[in-house]
């Protein structure tokens, strides 16, 4: 199916965009290079984390509270900037959320204190809606369904992990040069990136877009960040807060109160609520955080840490737990994004999200029926399967919902919030998944009742994530017809 110019995105009402022609393996390459920029801020650091804490002399939880300034600010970042770039132009917001992250990066690579290393980790956080922008910069110039879902796949895909490169590589570079070389080698392919976006992209807007809802922005972001430290406050059970939990939770519904008030009466609105009350983006959001709160701390933490455990589990290291199931997990997704972004354009998005959705579910299952086994080979083959059912189909479908639904005068505004919808996910999931391992945990070390318990709990999640995927409607116009 050709699609105009003027339906690019489902509406019919065009971006302004720049009137030279562009390439579309050269726009790609500038895409993908920024999203792997962004994919190392997120992933490289996580074998250097021993180093920074014996090179700073911190504790584990102060450095894992810069991991987690870091995932907060992507995710508050990501709520306005798209629409920003709405507003402003795409390609120069981008531009400077990368140049913005390079900063960051030489702040943490020079950081002497855990305070300079968190300051410098919020700055990295700006970089959190490159994806999202990068699939709207991307929907400007591919017009054709199929063309455009393989291509999405193929950045998407670098959003699970670089094949569990990034990994490996910040391992090397922390163990020979220090955890600064870590962050120096982020900030080479951050400046890469920038230049690249600057020089070789186009510049899109929306033209009815000229002002930006601030008011509504500082709103959302306070409702959002509440939420958010509430969840990761929530995550430590025993050791919480649970009053600053509670004071949180009231502060986020205040907030997001007002701000419901404030687009009701605003002439240009962060997110005109009459847009928040339609099935196309509450259901694609309240599907994206299911689906994220069912698999995310499955893949991310139970798996590993059984993997880990020498007595429940395989006594594996580190190192041996992340050949085993993180770098296959990623190597499967990244193959199979491409495909899945094909399949949902021809086939329909709806269709393969709820495939990759049942997939996920089996997936998780085979793994808690082969548990008591301790078989390093069914391990590696249920963490396959769920990188390609939800590393490789339900995350690429559900990062492409949320651009080919979003409406044509704020295109913006659907990607910005499914990704706060991932990030609130993720930690939904440690928070709930950890919660049920807790309670469920046995006297005997040697039982994985406490692992399976969690994962049980994940696949209920899922499969109510696969009821509310039935009330996402057809995005027509991003689907091929026969």
């Amino acid at each position: 199916m050709n699609v105009s110019r003027t339906d690019r995105i489902h509406g019919d009402r065009p971006d302004v965009t720049g009137h030279r022609p562009v390439r579309v393996g050269v726009l790609v390459t500038a895409l993908l290079t920024a999203c792997i920029a962004f994919q190392l801020n997120a992933s490289m650091l996580s074998p250097a984390l021993k180093s920074i804490e014996d090179s700073l002399g911190a504790s584990s939880a102060e450095i894992g509270l810069t991991q987690t300034a870091f995932f907060t600010s992507a995710a508050l970042f990501s709520l306005f900037l798209p629409r920003l770039g709405d507003v402003i132009g795409r390609r120069k917001v981008l531009a400077g959320m990368l140049a913005l992250m390079a900063v960051g990066c030489v702040v943490a690579a020079l950081a002497t204190s855990v305070p300079m290393l968190f300051v410098g980790r919020v700055i990295q956080g700006a970089s959190g809606p490159v994806v999202p922008l990068c699939l709207i910069m991307l929907r400007q110039e591919v017009t054709e369904p199929k063309k455009y879902g393989t291509l999405l796949g193929v950045i998407t895909a670098v959003n699970g992990g670089i094949a569990g490169v990034d990994s490996l590589a910040g391992g090397y570079l922390a163990d020979n040069h220090g955890f600064g070389s870590v962050f120096w080698a982020m900030a080479v392919v951050a400046v890469v990136a920038t230049v690249l976006v600057a020089t070789l992209t186009p510049e899109s807007k929306v033209p009815a877009a000229d002002r930006m809802d601030w008011p509504g922005v500082g709103l959302l972001v306070v409702s959002v960040g509440a939420l958010l430290i509430a969840l990761n406050e929530a995550g430590k059970l025993g050791a919480a807060n649970w009053t600053l939990v509670g004071v949180l939770v009231v502060v986020s519904a205040v907030a997001f109160a007002l701000f419901w008030r404030t687009e009701d009466r605003s002439t240009h609105p962060l997110v005109a609520t009459r847009h928040l009350r339609q099935r196309s983006t509450w259901a694609t959001l309240l599907t994206t955080v299911l689906t994220m709160t069912g698999v995310f701390a499955v893949m991310n933490g139970l798996i590993p840490a059984f993997a880990q455990d020498a007595k429940a589990g395989l006594g594996m290291t580190a190192e041996q737990s992340a050949w085993w199931t993180l770098t296959p997990y990623a190597l499967a997704g990244l193959a199979m994004g491409p495909v899945a972004g094909r399949l949902a354009a021809t086939y329909g998005y709806g269709r393969i999200l709820r495939i990759g959705l049942v997939g996920a579910v089996a997936s998780v299952v085979l793994m808690i029926l082969t548990m008591p086994a301790h078989s390093r080979v069914l391990l590696l083959v249920a963490s396959v399967l769920v990188g390609i059912t939800y590393a490789g189909v339900a995350n690429i479908v559900l990062n492409g919902l949320g651009i080919v639904l979003s409406p044509s005068e704020n295109p913006g505004f659907l990607p910005g919030l499914n990704a706060g919808a991932f990030n609130l996910g993720a930690g939904l999931s440690f928070a709930l998944l950890y919660a049920v391992k807790t309670a469920a945990m046995p006297s005997d070390p040697a039982s994985s009742t406490g692992y399976t318990s969690g994962m049980i709990a994940g696949v209920v999640i899922l499969a109510v994530a696969i009821a509310t995927s039935f009330l996402i409607p057809k995005p027509v116009a991003a689907e091929a017809h026969a």
